[in-house]
């Protein structure tokens, strides 16, 4: 059995009350730029496996692009990306970020 990912995010379409299908999400490392993992959210706007199993302490970044999850559906956006920077303090903490989206607004938290 595989470890669950350190980073593990739920997108939610909040202005049609569905999970948000399809948006890309980049894991990205700040210190140094370096890209560790990009995933799609699946059906139920989850992703479970969003980079390693563990990460080193430091500040990471997570790109969201809505851009083209609103483009599917024909809205326009005012936010074309989200970028979330988070500080992962422990390396034995999980840490999920999930968001609830609209066109015009957007709300992040650390869930559980």
């Amino acid at each position: 059995m595989t470890e669950p990912a350190h980073v593990t995010t739920h997108v939610l379409d909040a202005a049609d009350g569905v999970p948000a299908q399809g948006v890309s999400v980049v894991l990205v490392r700040e210190r140094d730029g370096v890209t560790l993992a990009s995933r799609v959210t699946d059906a139920q706007g989850r992703i479970t496996d969003l980079g390693p199993a563990r990460l080193e302490p430091g500040v990471y970044r997570l790109t969201f692009d809505t851009a083209s999850y609103f483009a599917r559906g024909g809205r326009p956006t005012f936010y074309p990306r989200i970028d979330i920077a988070v500080d992962v303090r422990s390396a034995d903490e999980h840490y999920h970020v999930p968001i609830l989206l609209s066109p015009f607004a957007y709300t992040t938290y650390r869930g559980s």
